[in-house]
């Protein structure tokens, strides 16, 4: 890691607001996903009866609809991230090696 190019890379500003927007990303879409999963799991803890409504005159309940929209909605959050990942993150980060790459001669 003594290598002049990582520290160049480090102290660029682009480089830190890269890593300061990821990990901000990052952090909101896994509150998201904390708040839901567990608030559905608190729900079946402490009021199962909800979770137990019939949606309809089908068998279909509440809860298997809720389950259903929290897979869906995790997959749609994954797309989301991976989506922004490979596309502006990795953008940025070539940039950000192109330009060290350059100032740095190698």
């Amino acid at each position: 890691m003594s290598n002049p190019l990582y520290a160049h890379i480090r102290n660029n500003p682009k480089f830190q607001q890269l890593v300061k927007t990821r990990t901000r990303f990052a952090l909101s879409l896994s509150l998201i996903v904390w708040a839901i999963f567990y608030g559905f799991i608190l729900l079946v803890a402490f009021k199962p009866e909800v979770i137990g409504l019939p949606l309809g005159r089908g068998h279909l309940t509440l809860g298997i609809a809720a389950g259903l929209f929290q897979f869906s909605f995790f997959w749609l959050l994954i797309w989301w991230y991976v989506r922004r990942a490979n596309g502006e993150f990795d953008r940025l980060n070539e940039q950000i090696i192109t330009e060290a790459e350059q100032e740095c001669g190698q």
